[in-house]
């Protein structure tokens, strides 16, 4: 039977990894397929570039529209990165009736409406496990595996770099800078940090993820998104004293309400699954009415994982190669006709337990001001803990965790607090979760 061809953009890291797998796995390939998978052309800018992979039976392009246009190649795979001329590019495609295989994150959930869309309409698939979590076949899980559930809230470990750098930081004691350096030098982060570590990675793949569990349109903008540049060093520490865990998280939650979406730090109890994630690691946890908690664990990053979800997505396209548009899987799980326009809350309408860290002067009265402020939002205290000061020096440090409150009568209450002249520079807020015990709707 006729093999289907495969037309890879981008022979990097991933790009390379998915021709190996394709190559060392072909007899077992094409015995779940039904026929042959094949990399019968790959576009790169320099093809003349020594490359980690055997490229012998591999036709290198230099013109990307020579690949997506080629009437040999049945289904193009972006691994260029970006946006705008990955955008280009995979509407070029399923403009020629080709399916589209993507690890790009960014362009799924800043431009995935329009791509499904085109896509609908040429009768063709977009597929991009890849572009979350890595080798973590969390797509397929909420997408497919849950699809009889309903989802009430996804949180996640979704970007490796940050997950190092908290994980380091508690294990050693170490300053953020410190650590980023090294992470910088292992390749973890790249030279400039700013989408790991501010959250923007991980608010793209939490886009998704969103979409797909609440069968909403996709809607980056719409994603609060905090980094992690301002953990210190001590409030990793404190966390620990409180039987907590720091992490990075991006948490989408369906309530009444609407739909949270937001990507901050977060101190969880130690004792649950996700403060136990350290690393480079990525692990994702889903609520549903039926399962009930669900944990997807793995590696989130790299070659072999991220070229595993690429393959993965292929072989899925070319057993389907034979069926009609109508009996696929819908891109985001639902039905495009049956998305909803569910209310998105913004990050002052969550509610949210808090851990507050303030320096204050060493005097009689500074705990019942602080106190009698929260009081006056109707924000109750879980726990208090005061450090004496050290020698010679005229403040303390107060550490509080709340309970859950609407976050705007926290940011308002932090507002008169901080203008207290007792209290000295600014209140450090992290957000506080206890997935396990959340109510669901």
């Amino acid at each position: 039977m006729k093999p289907v061809n495969i037309g890879i953009i981008g022979l990097g890291t991933v790009g390379c990894a998915t021709v190996e797998i394709l190559k060392a796995n072909a007899a077992d390939i094409a015995d779940r397929v039904g026929r042959p998978v094949v990399v019968s052309h790959a576009c790169v800018r320099d093809p003349s570039k020594p490359r980690s992979c055997d490229l012998s039976s591999v036709e290198l392009l230099k013109d990307t529209a020579d690949l997506v246009n080629h009437p040999d190649i049945d289904i193009v795979v972006e691994l260029m990165g970006g946006t705008d001329l990955a955008l280009d590019l995979g509407l070029q495609a399923v403009a020629a009736g080709k399916h589209l295989v993507t690890a790009n994150k960014a362009l799924i959930a800043e431009h995935g409406n329009q791509l499904f869309a085109a896509a609908q309409a040429n009768g063709v698939t977009v597929a991009y496990e890849a572009a979350v979590a890595g080798g973590i076949p969390i797509i397929k899980a909420i997408r497919e595996g849950l699809a009889g559930n309903r989802i009430h809230s996804v949180a996640g470990i979704i970007n490796g770099t940050g997950n190092f750098i908290l994980s380091e930081m508690r294990d050693k004691g170490r300053a953020f800078d410190d650590v980023l350096r090294e992470a910088q030098e292992l390749g973890y982060a790249e030279a400039d940090p700013t989408f790991d570590v501010e959250g923007i990675d991980a608010a793209h793949k939490l886009t998704i993820l969103a979409s797909i569990a609440f069968g909403i349109p996709l809607n980056f903008p719409a994603v609060f998104t905090e980094g992690i540049s301002t953990v210190t060093a001590e409030d990793v520490t404190n966390a620990e004293k409180l039987g907590y865990r720091i992490k990075h998280l991006g948490i989408a939650e369906q309530t009444e309400s609407g739909v949270s979406l937001r990507v901050h730090p977060t101190l969880i109890p130690q004792t649950q699954l996700l403060a136990n994630v350290h690393g480079v690691m990525n692990a994702v946890q889903v609520q549903s009415d039926a399962v009930g908690e669900s944990l997807y664990y793995g590696a989130g990053a790299g070659g072999g994982p991220t070229g595993s979800a690429v393959v993965a997505d292929i072989l899925d396209i070319a057993r389907a190669l034979t069926a009609t548009p109508e009996q696929r899987v819908p891109f985001l799980g639902f039905q495009p006709e049956r998305l909803k326009n569910i209310p998105l809350l913004t990050i002052e309408a969550v509610e949210s337990a808090y851990y507050l860290r303030m320096r204050a002067a060493d005097q009689p009265g500074v705990m019942a001001e602080v106190t009698g402020i929260l009081g006056q939002f109707g924000i109750s205290i879980e726990a208090i803990e005061q450090t004496e000061p050290v020698q010679h020096d005229t403040q303390a440090t107060i550490i509080m965790l709340t309970h859950r409150v609407i976050e705007q009568k926290m940011v308002e209450a932090i507002k008169q607090i901080e203008a207290l002249q007792t209290i000295v520079g600014a209140v450090t807020m992290i957000r506080v979760e206890h997935f396990n015990t959340r109510q669901s709707t």
